[in-house]
């Protein structure tokens, strides 16, 4: 049986190869690292984690990302099943120890008796001898490859930057000032540790992050647009002194136990590693000079002394115009032996890039099993995100885009307006979708479910 090649051992192609293997097809992956490293990774595991550990919110009846995690754990996910193994508190939200994570995938592809694991850089497009390719090469594809890419395809890429929070050591966290406690106390109650700032402080916290000396763009990134999810603080800062406070910085659902009272913003740290030793801080990804970030988030009531295991940092990131260039199941119109997944797609996030890796896993599998599968429905997350980039959104306008219930088709629900309702409403996509994709995982058992005229 002829191999499925996959290049870029992120959570795309990890997850893509998983899926192949595990339905009886050899695939071999081709990870660069640790042959040529990248400016972000630290090591040369398979499905690191660079930016945050969160997998954000694991509710999956309210939830789009959290319906996303259930429909990925029911299609025998290996990046479900490597977090689960390695979650660390972090509330209402699927936080992972980063290392254990990324062993546990590594360990688990490593093991299987059909992955091939070549450790070297494509610096061109595939043989043709490679009839099945998918390309998982992730945000941060080397240079020759995406040359040869956009050869290819005669597109010009989107980019975006992407940046990294800070990771503190908990042990120089001042404790006699923050205090641990989850907004509203989900989950255990006390999954982050929380620095209160009042008015006073806040506003000359503001005023630090906007005249703080940021790292400079080389001329080839300077007019590469961020992505509105992922933000540096120091331009939120800039749109306005209230916009952190409604945003990572606001203190809603949380009363400081050393006053009794509510803060005027506050600082979240979530636990980074399972022992506990490490924390990073919550929306605080930034492109300061590490000395500035140093100066700046000392100034912050809990963290004076705080020692820091990563500082901030920021990456480009590039992406295709999916929805020009990808056809229903994820090949290139222009070259259907090659499919594409994750986030150079235009997935945005990490659930959602091993989602896009799954979907290309099982549609490889079943093009060369002869009996190509329907995509998942557009009313199942899966079904929704992959919509979304293979034509859902507008070619002129594309943008990376996360998982959310406004992908979803309308269906006409009972629930009325407020909070109440939306989550009623949400609750009811998510019970459609479930089923949904209980039916596409199972065709056989739509003929049994269908009245016998």
């Amino acid at each position: 049986m002829e191999a499925i090649h996959i290049v870029g051992g992120g959570l795309a192609g990890s997850e893509a190869a998983w899926q192949i293997a595990q339905a009886g097809h050899p695939v071999v992956l081709h990870e660069m690292r640790p042959v040529r490293g990248t400016d972000v990774h630290l090591s040369d595991g398979l499905a690191e984690l660079v930016c945050s550990n969160s997998f954000r919110s694991d509710d999956a009846e309210h939830n789009a990302v959290g319906l996303l995690h259930e429909e990925m754990r029911r299609c025998d996910s290996l990046i479900m099943a490597a977090g689960d193994d390695n979650r660390v508190p972090a509330g209402g939200a699927m936080a992972v120890d980063r290392i254990g994570f990324s062993d546990a995938v590594t360990a688990r592809l490593t093991a299987h008796p059909l992955v091939t694991i070549a450790r070297e850089e494509l610096t061109e497009l595939p043989p043709e001898s490679w009839r099945s390719v998918i390309l998982a090469t992730g945000p941060l594809t080397s240079p020759d490859l995406s040359a040869a890419i956009l050869k290819l395809t005669g597109e010009d890429a989107l980019a975006f930057f992407d940046a990294i929070a800070p990771v503190i050591h908990h042990e120089t966290i001042d404790l006699s000032k923050a205090w641990f406690q989850s907004r509203y106390d989900k989950g255990d109650g006390a999954d982050y540790i929380n620095c209160p700032l009042n008015a006073a402080q806040y506003e000359t916290f503001i005023e630090a992050l906007r005249t703080g000396e940021a790292m400079p763009f080389h001329d080839w990134e300077k007019d590469t647009p961020y992505f509105e999810g992922c933000l540096p603080i120091e331009v939120m800062a800039e749109r306005g002194v209230e916009t952190l406070r409604f945003g990572p910085m606001k203190p809603v659902g949380l009363t400081n136990p050393h006053t009794g009272g509510k803060a005027h913003a506050v600082v979240q740290l979530r636990q980074d590693n399972a022992l506990g030793t490490l924390y990073n801080m919550v929306g605080f990804q930034t492109k300061l000079k590490h000395g500035e970030q140093t100066r700046i988030f000392r100034a912050i009531p809990g963290l004076e002394n705080a020692t820091f295991a990563r500082l901030g940092g920021i990456h480009r990131n590039t992406f295709i115009n999916s929805p020009l260039l990808l056809d229903g199941t994820l090949r290139l119109k222009a070259d259907p032996r090659l499919r594409f997944a994750g986030q150079i797609t235009g997935v945005e996030g990490y659930v959602e890039s091993a989602a896009c890796g799954l979907l290309a896993g099982r549609f490889a599998v079943s093009e060369q099993s002869g009996e190509p599968q329907q995509p998942p429905p557009a009313t199942t997350a899966l079904g929704a995100l992959l919509s979304h980039i293979v034509g859902g959104a507008d070619a002129d306008n594309f943008q990376p885009m996360n998982v959310n219930f406004g992908l979803f088709p309308t269906m006409e629900t009972s629930a009325k307006g407020g909070r109440r309702g939306r989550r009623d409403r949400r609750a009811a996509y998510s019970q459609r979708a479930l089923a949904d994709l209980g039916r596409w995982l199972n065709p056989e058992a739509r003929l049994e479910d269908q009245p016998v005229a």
